[in-house]
């Protein structure tokens, strides 16, 4: 970091960015950098789709509360989510990245569910599967950016369609809850703990369930 520091002072390097890394190393860099008088990161870069949430756990918390923009890539995992992959081709359609990557693997029924509302979306805003996933990652708290691959032309149109496209709140709700991963330790942990840590407050619109071993009254008080 410090050699870094030095680079951009320099005028080598404008800002630093870091990818793919655990969530403690980078606060932990950046931190550092914050206390030494260093250039802190100003930018993460991480896979991110509607098939690839386990970032939500702590990379994105990380970032928006270190203020360090966010780049996911692959946003439409491996063209999975490009439209190209449906439940009538299921096991007909070879030759993608996808297959390179290992992740046609991923073509389940929970993938399936996905690709299939992004099908009634793309048919509801007259674009395509891909537009949608994009606008979707785009729409993300956090992102700021986004990386697109394109072999070909129509890939490219398909991706940069996506600006134009605007999900009411109703859409994303839909794909936030097909999509939205089995919770991690920390994010378990954290919605369990909140019911006896806020005695019963809301905090940030979250209600906590209610502790099966909070007293109901003073008389069931030790």
């Amino acid at each position: 970091m410090k050699a870094l520091n030095h680079l951009v002072s320099s005028g080598k390097v404008r800002y630093i960015g870091v990818s793919d890394t655990p969530a403690w190393q980078v606060a932990q860099a950046h931190t550092l950098a914050q206390l030494k008088d260093w250039t802190p990161f100003v930018g993460l870069q991480i896979e991110y789709s509607l098939l690839e949430r386990t970032v939500e756990d702590e990379l994105l918390p990380m970032a928006q509360a270190l203020g360090i923009g966010v780049t996911p890539w692959s946003p439409l995992k491996s063209g999975l989510l490009s439209g190209k992959f449906t439940r009538t081709n299921a096991g007909q359609v070879g030759g993608s990245r996808g297959e390179l990557m290992g992740t046609v693997s991923l073509l389940d029924e929970r993938a399936y569910t996905i690709l299939d509302r992004l099908a009634k979306l793309a048919d509801a805003h007259q674009t395509t599967s891909a537009a949608i996933a994009l606008a979707w990652v785009a729409s993300r708290p956090g992102v700021t950016s986004t990386i697109i691959g394109a072999r070909r032309l129509d890939q490219l149109e398909a991706n940069v369609a996506a600006l134009d496209v605007r999900l009411s709140a109703e859409e994303l709700a839909s794909l936030d809850a097909l999509s939205t991963p089995p919770p991690m330790f920390t994010t378990m942990q954290q919605r369990l703990t909140s019911s006896f840590q806020h005695g019963g407050i809301s905090v940030n619109g979250v209600t906590p369930f209610k502790y099966p071993m909070t007293p109901n009254s003073d008389q069931d008080r030790y």
